[in-house]
């Protein structure tokens, strides 16, 4: 039987009876709903999820203006790849029902999606750890970023401030390096093969155009707006340029996919260009050095110019008048150009002087000839003490050796002593370690003389 048809019996059953049960009324609503509403989308905020130990999910689907009770049995919350949670967008796909017992209108929910910021987020950090294992973040893929490129390239919006906020720093850092703008959308549908296409035609025509390194930015916005440096798709074209790529997208506190893979990621496109552009003052010393060297080659060239000169004009015998005004002209402009160049050549070469009486007062000659001096006399002085303590040392020595000759055995030798040993050869220290007929011998300050004892008498 079709709803209709159930609808009609129902109300001729209540046309002959007039009066419903509260289950056949609620069976009733119950078919008709899930009959000619069984596929729907609806998009809100959850509130008062609950998550009971059945499995099953129950929570309020809102907006500003109403709200729908839900249900999203186990069998198929187990597929979804996030977690729900109060105050989360989401687009939720089912059908609507009545529960029976007690009558409340419901959506059944099979399946559902994160919307707004939120899925933006999942989406960001699912493809960071994704090439995060493909290894693209790692330092050894990454060029280093000088700070002396002569052309770069900005890949951004012509329109936006980022732009305006890279070409200031570098007029007032490094006015002398090229700045060429690759204009792309930096947000919306086309901005992720805008932005592909500018950083391909960069490394495919850098050769012909110069450009050394780039820079890819834009300012501060939401997670959304800054979408299309979250694509996977451009954060592979960086990977693969063969240009160093600095990202400079948005605030100091945003960071996108592009940061990451990037050789450079800058808080900002003022830092980016602060970083890759060298302060003109640190030319100063350079252009010394160059201005020297053209000072000598100009030198030169006016030599070998004036010896061409020489001899062109002892090849031309019969120059004319015309000749003669040429010439007197030439030397005219000659005589101009040497007074002008020596002039300038003089004013540089005391530039060049002045600089080297700066650096001869800052030279560690001066420092190294006094720290010399200090050497030599404390080397002097080390040398006297030296030789004071030897002395003293000397003469001490000698009064100890006196001492020693003094108290020697081989003193009291000379003065007619000396040593008997016995037959052992040790000394003999009383008459009553030796007998009559012992060979004795005495060791005198000279020699020594062998005896045979004969007699023994004790004191």
């Amino acid at each position: 039987m079709s709803s209709e048809q159930e609808f009609r019996a129902n109300k001729s059953f209540q046309n002959d009876r007039n009066i419903l049960s509260v289950s056949d009324l609620n069976q009733l609503a119950r078919t008709l709903l899930e009959e000619n509403f069984s596929k729907v989308v609806v998009e809100g905020e959850i509130s008062n999820i609950a998550m009971p130990s059945s499995g099953h999910w129950y929570l309020t689907l809102k907006d500003s203006k109403a709200q729908i009770r839900c249900a999203m049995f186990s069998n198929r919350n187990r597929l979804v790849r996030f977690q729900p949670k109060d105050g989360m967008a989401i687009t939720a796909y089912g059908k609507l029902s009545i529960y029976g017992s007690r009558g409340d209108y419901q959506l059944i929910i099979d399946s559902i999606e994160e919307t707004g910021e939120g899925a933006l987020r999942r989406a960001f950090e699912e493809l960071k750890n994704k090439l995060l294992a493909e290894g693209l973040f790692a330092e050894e893929l990454k060029q280093p970023v000088l700070s002396n490129y002569r052309h770069i390239g900005v890949i951004t919006s012509e329109t936006g401030a980022a732009f305006q906020d890279i070409l200031s720093v570098f007029l007032r850092r490094s006015p002398t390096t090229k700045i060429t703008l690759l204009p792309v959308s930096v947000q919306g549908a086309d901005a992720p093969s805008e932005i592909i296409r500018a950083i391909e035609l960069a490394n495919r025509l850098k050769s012909k155009l110069g450009i050394e390194s780039l820079i890819i930015a834009r300012g501060g916005g939401s997670l959304e707006d800054l979408q299309a440096f979250n694509e996977e798709s451009v954060a592979r074209s960086i990977v693969n340029s063969e240009l160093c790529v600095t990202s400079a997208v948005g605030h100091e506190i945003d960071y996108t996919i592009a940061d990451f893979v990037a050789d450079l990621r800058a808080p900002t496109p003022s830092a980016a260009a602060e970083v890759m552009s060298t302060n003109q003052d640190d030319y100063y010393e350079y252009l010394v050095d160059v201005i020297a060297s053209l000072s000598n080659r100009l030198e030169n060239k006016i030599s070998s110019t004036e010896e061409r000169l020489a001899m062109l004009k002892n090849r031309l015998k019969s120059p004319g008048r015309k000749l003669q005004e040429h010439s007197q002209d030439l030397d005219r402009l000659e005589s101009q150009f040497l007074l002008l160049t020596k002039s300038q050549i003089n004013r540089k070469r005391s530039e060049i002087s002045l600089l080297k009486q700066s650096l001869l007062s800052k030279s560690p000659i001066n420092k190294i000839e006094w720290d010399l001096s200090k050497l030599k006399t404390n080397r002097n002085s080390l040398i006297q003490s030296l030789s004071k303590c030897l002395e003293i040392n000397k003469s001490a020595l000698t009064s100890l050796s006196r001492g020693l000759e003094a108290v020697s055995p081989l003193a009291t030798l000379e003065r007619g002593y000396s040593i008997t040993f016995g037959p052992e050869l040790s000394p003999i220290k009383s008459a009553n370690t030796v007998k009559v007929g012992d060979k004795i011998q005495s060791h005198l300050h000279n020699g020594n003389i062998e005896s045979i004892v004969s007699k023994i008498e004790n004191l």
